[in-house]
């Protein structure tokens, strides 16, 4: 296996992350849309269903109700798997309504930066 400084790639991930969950909070489509890896095989799975591929992916985002999308995040751990993958899990609270949810997204770094391959995202019915 090829050397590689570890934290160095869990860094960027995480910058990644960060980035992408601004993103989020401000619905900021646009941006959102090129965090996950524009190809069909991309895989977006939640208590809705799964998205597959880009498309659709880019389709939930322009139509999605947002008057509860800001969140905390807690507990955001990332996960190195090699230099060009990772995977950052993390928990989070609705901030308007409470709800809790839970979230982990595999990471690859492509010609054009980190992009997210899969996602999968859970959010609590109830409170607490």
């Amino acid at each position: 296996m090829t050397a590689f400084d570890q934290s160095a790639i869990e860094a960027e991930i995480r910058e990644a992350v960060g980035a992408y969950e601004h993103a989020l909070g401000t619905n900021d489509i646009t941006t959102l849309s090129t965090f996950f890896w524009e190809d069909p095989r991309v895989v977006r799975l939640s208590p809705d269903g799964g998205l597959y591929g880009h498309q659709q992916i880019s389709d939930f985002r322009r139509a999605r109700d947002i008057s509860d999308i800001e969140r905390e995040v807690t507990d955001l751990r990332i996960l190195v798997l090699g230099p060009d993958t990772g995977v950052a899990t993390c928990e989070y609270r609705r901030t308007g309504s409470g709800r809790r949810g839970a979230q982990s997204q595999v990471w690859k770094r492509t010609p054009e930066g980190w992009r997210i391959v899969v996602t999968h995202v859970s959010l609590n019915c109830v409170n607490g």
